[in-house]
């Protein structure tokens, strides 16, 4: 037996019913959309946001700006004062004196002697070997350093961070160029039988360097010696030793 199904046509009443909640579905599903991008753009920004890098060693916060001596770098120059002269810097031709204990001499290019670096991240210095000088194990705080050689033959190398403190080392001759990671341990050795020159770059209008052995042994008070005899797995009167040793500063 043949049945007919028949459908009754919607009023208009239901007709907008389902009209509008089609379109509460929707407008749902964009406020969703548009909430999610928000907060992935919120995401990113947080992610991304950090507060600058210091630019020396400590900026103590004062709540008294009549004592504050200086901001994070340098006060800048008004613009319409501003001379080809702040961005020059002659005599980077002449040697550093390299008789000294290390056999070596850095001469710095940063902000002290180029007052157009400020703001700018960016420094180099020359350095100057004797034969068989070194530029002793050091850290730069606040940069990156990529170092090109002029002149000898260099072993130049750094180590990474604990707990690996692998040692990644090169030997460098004219022309070449490597790269100390910013923060990471390094040094250089000249161990030709003549001068070498090398010069580098730093990602840093004020990089900052600190000389390991100078730093540990010959601190301004010195640190307590059976502290670092511990640390070091050294007799103290090999600490003591160390700390009444003259640590040259070749920077």
């Amino acid at each position: 037996m043949f049945h007919m199904q028949i459908f009754s046509p919607l009023i208009p009443t239901q007709r907008f019913v389902i009209v509008r909640d089609k379109t509460l579905a929707i407008m749902k599903k964009g406020v969703s959309f548009l909430v999610t991008i928000a907060l992935l753009a919120l995401a990113s920004s947080l992610a991304y946001a950090s507060d600058p890098s210091p630019l020396q060693d400590t900026c103590v916060a004062i709540a008294e700006p009549k004592n504050a001596v200086f901001v994070n770098g340098k006060f800048c120059k008004n613009p319409n004062l501003t001379v080809a002269e702040d961005f020059f810097l002659s005599g980077l031709d002449k040697p550093g004196n390299v008789s000294n204990p290390v056999g070596s001499a850095v001469t710095p290019v940063n902000v002290a002697q180029i007052a157009g670096l400020n703001t700018l991240g960016i420094s180099a210095v020359r350095i100057d070997y004797a034969p068989y000088g070194q530029n002793p194990p050091h850290t730069h705080p606040r940069a990156t350093e990529i170092l090109t050689v002029l002149e000898g033959t260099l072993l130049v190398g750094f180590v990474t961070s604990n707990p690996e403190n692998r040692l990644f080392t090169k030997v460098l001759n004219k022309g070449d160029v490597f790269v100390f990671p910013i923060g990471l341990i390094h040094f250089q050795f000249n161990i030709g039988h003549t001068n070498a020159l090398a010069i580098a770059g730093l990602s840093s209008q004020n990089p900052g360097v600190i000389t390991i052995a100078n730093a540990v042994f010959g601190s301004d008070p010195a640190i307590d010696p059976d502290f670092l005899a511990r640390a070091f797995q050294l007799e103290k009167n090999v600490v003591e030793y160390l700390q009444s040793r003259f640590w040259y500063d070749n920077n």
